[in-house]
C-alpha cells in the first residue's frame, strides 16, 4: 500500500493517515463514488479538442492557439504524466512556426467530469506559465476555483486504481 500512497506523499502526515484509514475500512472507493457519481461524455479527440478550446477561449484568449488536443494511451501514471503540453516547432521557408498540442491520458476518458476539467485546465495553464509555481496554480484556480480539491481527489482515485479498489479506468 505504501507505493500507492506515492500520489499523496507530499501531503501532511495527518491527511495521509486519513486516507490510509479510508483504505483500511474499504471506504475510499465508495467515498469517491459518492462524491463523483457522474461520468463525462467527452469520448472522442474531436470532442476533447472542442472542450479544451472552449475553456481556452473563455479564460486564456491571449494564449497561443491549440493545434491539437487528444487522448493518448501512451501516457500513464508510472511516468507521472497524465497530460502533456508540447510545442512543436517547424521551419517553413525562412520562418519558424510553432504549434501547441495537448495530450490527455486515456484514463480520463472514463472519469468524472471534474477530473477531466482539472487535467485540461492544468495543461491549458501551461500555455501561459511553464513551471509549476505559485503563478501557475493561481491561474489554474482562476479557471477552476475547485482545482486543488479536484487534484487531490484525482490522486485518491489513482490510489484506488492502483490498489484495485475500482475496476479498470472507471470506478
Amino acid at each position: 500500500m505504501n507505493s500507492a500512497l506515492k500520489y499523496i506523499a507530499h501531503y501532511p502526515a495527518p491527511l495521509q493517515e486519513q486516507v490510509v484509514g479510508l483504505i483500511e475500512k474499504q471506504q475510499l472507493a465508495p467515498h469517491l463514488a459518492r462524491k463523483y457519481p457522474a461520468r463525462h461524455q467527452i469520448q472522442t479527440d474531436k470532442a476533447l479538442y472542442e472542450y479544451a478550446s472552449a475553456l481556452k477561449n473563455d479564460y486564456l484568449r491571449n494564449a497561443p492557439p491549440l493545434a491539437k488536443v487528444q487522448y493518448d494511451g501512451k501516457l500513464n501514471t508510472v511516468q507521472h504524466a497524465l497530460g502533456l503540453n508540447t510545442q512543436i516547432a517547424r521551419v517553413q521557408g525562412n520562418k519558424l512556426k510553432s504549434k501547441n498540442e495537448i495530450r490527455i491520458a486515456t484514463l480520463f476518458r472514463t472519469t468524472a467530469p471534474e477530473f477531466l476539467r482539472m487535467i485540461v485546465v492544468h495543461e491549458l495553464a501551461h500555455l501561459k506559465v511553464k513551471a509549476h509555481d505559485k503563478a501557475f496554480y493561481q491561474l489554474c484556480q482562476h479557471i477552476e476555483p475547485h482545482y486543488l480539491q479536484y487534484e487531490f481527489d484525482l490522486r485518491l482515485h489513482l490510489i484506488a486504481l492502483e490498489l484495485g479498489l475500482v475496476d479498470g479506468e472507471a470506478r
